[in-house]
Parts: structure tokens; sequence; C-alpha cells
């Protein structure tokens, strides 16, 4: 209880000194407060649009986004969807460190032939501005034809039938 109010008379005390300054003062707040909103974590990537090209059905459905915190703060993302169900983003729950490098997994369904797309990831993180997209596309080939190779087993090709 002691630190409490120990904590609440600093407040008192930093809040009331705070608005003691002169008006050249606040100015000069100010103009911390917006240097102040740059810093915190920012995520740079190396692209924030993946290509696929055009791809065979069934390829490889993984790309990679990889991004640094050149921010000053941890980065903390909360949250990353897919703009449907065939998108499947995989992000880093653990804080990315100011300097460290990271990634971001995605998952395309590459079994939707014969057509382009384009679609988004979506992220939430604790960056000034919260949301971030990111975007891949390319085509998918249509499903290679199976061709069908007839039996000998037949009584009408020789076969014994049996």
């Amino acid at each position: 209880m002691k630190q409490f109010f120990f904590i609440m008379g600093l407040l008192v005390f930093g809040a009331s000194v705070s608005y003691a300054q002169t008006p050249a003062n606040v100015k000069v707040e100010k103009v911390a407060e917006v240097e102040m909103a740059t810093d915190g974590p920012v995520m740079t990537f190396e692209q924030d649009v993946i290509d696929y090209g055009v791809i065979e059905y069934d390829s490889d459905p993984f790309r990679y986004f990889n991004f640094t915190n050149t921010g000053t703060e941890p980065l903390i993302i909360s949250n990353a969807r897919g703009s449907c169900g065939c998108t499947v983003p995989t992000y880093p729950t653990d804080p990315i460190m100011p300097g460290e490098t990271a990634q971001i997994k995605v998952k395309y369904d590459t079994k939707r032939a014969g057509s382009k797309f384009t679609k988004f990831v979506t992220l939430t993180t604790n960056e000034a501005n919260p949301t971030r997209k990111l975007t891949i596309k390319g085509e998918v080939l249509p499903k290679p034809k199976e061709e069908s190779v007839p039996t000998n087993n037949s009584m009408f090709n020789g076969g014994s039938g049996q």
C-alpha cells in the first residue's frame, strides 16, 4: 500500500511540474511528442508483395515475407489473417526485438487450378499504425490430364478375361 501512495505521489508531482513550464518549453515538448511517435516497433519488409508467378497445379504452396524490426522497441504481432480460406499465414508469436529479423510464412492452396489470384494477409501489430497488408499473387496452371491406360485383361483385347 505504501508503494501505491508513493507512485501516486510521483505521478501527481510529475503532472504538476509539467504544467508549470513556460510556453516556450511546451512547444519543445510537443516536438518531442512527435519524435516519440516515430519511435517504437517498426516492421521493415524486404518486400510486401510476393509473386508466385505461373506455377504448376499442387506445387510448393509456401512463400516467406522476411522483415526486420528497425524500431526502438520490441515488435509484437498479435494476429495474421488471410483474405480467404485458401491463404493461411503463420507468424512469430514471440516479441521481435529491435534489430532482429523474422518472417511471415504464407501458404496458398495451389490446388485451385486455372486461375490468376491476388490475395492479402492482414497483420495486427503494436506498431504506431497497427495494421499492415501483405500481398501474394500468381497463377495456378490447370491440373494435368491423366491418361487412361487400357488393361490387357479384357476378353475383347485378346486377354483371357479371367
